[in-house]
C-alpha cells in the first residue's frame, strides 16, 4: 500500500510520509516478535497541522534535491552548513521530540507516545549508550538471539526500562 499525505482525525493533523528506514526496521521486528501478529502494518509520517505547510515542505525538499544534482549549486549548498557545524549547547537544551503511535485492532484504538530532549544529539547518545549497557550488563534478562536482529528483538522491554531511567518518556495517551 503506497504511503500518501492523509488527514488523521485522531490528531487533527495531516500525516506526511517520511522517507526513512524506520518502517523496514519496525516491520522486521514485528515479523520476529509474535506479539505483533501476522496482520501488523506500520506507516511512518510527520504530523503537520496545516496542508499549506505540507505542500511548502515537499516543494522545498524537491527544490533542494534538484539543486544537488548540479555541481555548481551542490557546491553552494555545501557552504550553507559546513561539516562539523551543529547546534550550540543552548539550542540543544531547547530541543525536543515526541513520536505519537496510533494503534488499531478491530474496535480497539490506542494512542501512545515516546518523548525526550534533543533527538539529534542528546537522546541519540542516550539510546546508543543505554543499548551498549543493556547488552553488556543485562544479558541474563535478554532473549537468546543471534545474527542480524533489530533492537526491539534483541533488547525490547529491558532497553525501554533503561531509557525511562535515563529520562525518556513512554506513555499511553488513550
Amino acid at each position: 500500500m503506497p504511503m500518501r499525505i492523509k488527514w488523521v482525525p485522531e490528531l487533527q493533523s495531516w500525516g506526511c510520509p517520511l522517507p526513512t528506514i524506520d518502517p523496514q526496521i519496525v516491520l522486521r521486528s514485528a515479523s520476529r516478535l509474535p506479539e505483533f501478529g501476522s496482520d501488523f502494518r506500520y506507516g511512518h509520517y510527520a504530523r503537520v497541522r496545516a496542508l499549506p505547510t505540507v505542500i511548502a515542505a515537499v516543494s522545498a525538499v524537491g527544490v533542494i534535491v534538484g539543486l544537488t544534482q548540479f555541481g555548481p549549486t551542490r557546491e553552494l549548498l555545501k557552504r550553507v552548513k559546513k561539516s562539523g557545524d551543529g547546534p550550540s549547547e543552548a539550542q540543544r537544551k531547547k530541543g525536543w521530540f515526541e513520536v505519537t503511535f496510533l494503534g488499531r485492532s478491530g474496535d480497539l484504538r490506542v494512542t501512545t507516545a515516546v518523548a525526550g530532549g534533543d533527538p539529534g544529539y542528546s537522546e541519540t547518545a542516550k539510546m546508543i549508550s543505554e543499548s551498549a549497557l543493556c547488552l553488556a550488563l543485562d544479558r541474563k534478562k535478554l532473549p537468546e538471539t543471534y545474527g542480524v536482529i533489530t533492537t526491539a528483538v534483541a533488547m525490547g522491554p529491558v532497553l525501554r526500562e533503561r531509557l525511562v531511567k535515563a529520562g525518556m518518556r513512554f506513555q499511553v495517551k488513550s
